[in-house]
């Protein structure tokens, strides 16, 4: 997972293409927020959300 991450931080960086790391960041928090949704008390307080 690290080397996945260092080599996005690489390509952002030679590429110039920082504008891609809020995108990633929002993707990622979503991703956390789903599986930490995933069969717990808080799911019904994410329906909420959207």
């Amino acid at each position: 997972m690290l080397s996945l991450i260092s080599e996005l931080w690489a390509f952002m960086k030679v590429r110039k293409k920082f504008w891609l790391l809020p995108i990633l960041i929002v993707l990622g928090l979503f991703g956390v927020l789903i599986v930490l949704a995933q069969g717990s008390a808080i799911a019904p307080f994410i329906y909420t959300i959207f």
